[in-house]
């Protein structure tokens, strides 16, 4: 951050002799070089800047668990909106974290779609949403937290992908919602024939009637039921686009120490699922 050996040292109350030591005894441990001298000042390696990604995210891992001994217990309400597909997928390991951290904070959890999620933060009915990208709330700029692909998802005993026209099993119509235009657009590209037999208020309906083998349908990678598997190009079906997950705050929520801890967690924890997921890859 200081982009020199001095500023540092000025910074920790060392000398520079010493911080460069450091820094050495580092690189001989890790077996890179982490930083390199430039017109510009001192410079992060590609290795150095991936260790100071994550050892910002230790420092404050730190600091979460020596504030939380020391300040006084956190209480209040926080009222949560979120796609009931993101609830099951991301929420519980989130939601747990949180509850161990900030036992005297009441959580209110609405799972709907994402455009009346959207209609419910706008009217200031909730402190905090997920929303699935293409949703935005008018005037509030979301925060994307996570962004992969969409992917197909169907019974494979029973084939469908086979079936012209292909059968779905997606969102309302009228919900606006992207995973159906992404899903409708890339058939059309294709120039594949479909059926939208079914349509849904909730992920799970969708795979609920994909379990029954009646249609297939889409979502982000998540753990899909029992019975249920990815489907791709091997199956003759066309690639989906990537869609991103954001988190909404309400400005009347900004500041407020509950609301702030839960989004913080909730940032975090998307963060976590992503490099696990990237690592499994």
């Amino acid at each position: 951050e200081g982009k020199s050996f001095t500023r540092a040292a000025e910074r920790v109350g060392r000398t520079q002799s010493a911080v460069s030591m450091q820094i050495r005894r580092l690189e001989e441990l890790l077996g890179h070089p982490l930083l390199v001298r430039t017109p510009r000042g001192v410079q992060p390696t590609p290795q150095g800047a991936w260790l100071l990604d994550r050892a910002r995210a230790m420092l404050a891992l730190n600091d979460e668990i020596v504030a939380n001994f020391r300040a006084p217990p956190m209480v209040g309400q926080v009222r949560l909106g979120t796609p009931d597909d993101y609830a099951l997928a991301w929420l519980p390991d989130i939601l747990a974290r949180f509850a161990e951290t900030h036992p005297a904070v009441e959580l209110d959890v609405t799972c709907l779609n994402s455009d009346v999620l959207a209609d419910r933060f706008a009217e200031g009915r909730l402190d905090l949403t997920l929303l699935t990208e293409g949703h935005e709330a008018p005037g509030v700029a979301g925060q994307r937290i996570w962004r992969g692909p969409l992917r197909w998802v169907g019974s494979p005993p029973h084939a469908l992908h086979r079936r012209d026209p292909l059968p779905l099993a997606l969102a309302l119509p009228d919900s606006g919602c992207p995973w159906r235009n992404a899903a409708l657009g890339a058939l059309r590209r294709a120039g594949r024939q479909w059926r939208v037999t079914y349509n849904s208020a909730t992920q799970t309906g969708c795979f609920t009637v994909a379990l029954a083998g009646l249609a297939l349908t889409v979502s982000t990678p998540c753990t899909l039921p029992q019975g249920l598997s990815w489907l791709g190009e091997a199956e003759g079906l066309p690639p989906l686009p990537e869609m991103g997950i954001l988190l909404l705050r309400h400005e009347a929520s900004v500041g407020v120490p509950a609301a702030d801890a839960l989004a913080a967690h909730i940032v975090e924890g998307f963060w976590r699922a992503g490099l696990a997921s990237a690592q499994a890859a």
